[in-house]
């Protein structure tokens, strides 16, 4: 995936994050650029996570060990993005919804999407 593709992918992504701070009380983004660099520190600690761990325990992964790394992230990035705030409860309902969104927009995980670049060449 080139610059362009990612660009797209953490506006789309910050949208989500605008639209589910509406959704749930106790999760509040102040703003685009608060939700762009929210989607950009998630990303990142995926990554992160992904390669340290596995696929199995990265919010991409299904399930609850997903779903509570998902809920995890989400609470320790309010303390690395400004205009972001939640509580425990709040960051557990915004990786449901967000959890949600997916399953009706799937976005591939970045060891995915670097997997099918390298077997394209092949």
């Amino acid at each position: 995936m080139h610059l362009l593709g990612h660009l797209v992918r953490f506006v789309v992504s910050a949208l989500v994050l605008m639209v589910v701070s509406f959704i749930v009380p106790a999760f509040e983004v102040g703003g685009f650029w608060s939700a762009f660099f929210l989607a950009l520190v998630i990303a990142v600690a995926a990554w992160v996570i992904e390669g340290a761990f596995g696929k199995t325990i990265t919010p991409f992964g299904r399930g609850i060990v997903g779903f509570i790394t998902s809920a995890l992230i989400i609470w320790v990035a309010q303390f690395v993005v400004s205009g972001v705030t939640t509580s425990i409860i709040g960051a557990i309902l915004a990786a449901l919804v967000i959890g949600i969104i997916d399953l009706f927009i799937p976005v591939k995980t970045p060891f995915e999407q670097g997997l099918s670049g390298r077997e394209k060449g092949r």
